[in-house]
């Protein structure tokens, strides 16, 4: 009997090369979302400090006001920025996850053809077997008849 071989190996060596770019895909997506929600909390913790800062001056100058509102309006354009990118981000991480989804189940697809075809050629190898263990006792049996 000739060893297993799976016709579509290569098929299925492609498709998990392709399921573990789109897995990278995924993780690189997962980090710049959090890069994103990291550079918002350093953005909000800023503001926070500036203004806690400019507080305990002593004495307040109104253009120390009028520069912290600035600032303010600085810190508020970045969050707008930040929230939009962060939406962007998380519409790509949806769409990966979904061509991960695609890639990981025509993987599994060929999985399951690979592991069918295996456990058809288990059955005939050892139905052969078995043919070749009944064909030997018989001549065994004949030879000792003669």
């Amino acid at each position: 009997m000739t060893a297993f071989q799976f016709r579509l190996e290569k098929v299925l060596a492609w498709r998990r090369t392709q399921l573990e770019v789109e897995d990278a895909k995924l993780r690189r997506q997962i980090a710049a979302l959090a890069e994103l929600d990291r550079a918002r909390a350093e953005l909000e913790a800023t503001a926070i400090r500036s203004e806690v800062q400019v507080r305990d001056w002593n004495p307040l100058a109104g253009q120390d006001l009028a520069a912290l509102s600035n600032f303010h309006l600085h810190i508020r354009n970045r969050e707008k920025d930040l929230a939009e990118r962060r939406r962007d981000a998380v519409q790509q991480l949806d769409a990966q996850q979904q061509a991960l989804l695609v890639a990981r189940r025509r993987c599994r697809l060929l999985e399951r053809l690979e592991q069918r075809r295996l456990t058809e050629w288990q059955a005939c190898a050892d139905r052969e077997v078995e043919q070749l263990a009944a064909e030997s006792y018989l001549s065994g049996l004949s030879r000792r008849r003669t």
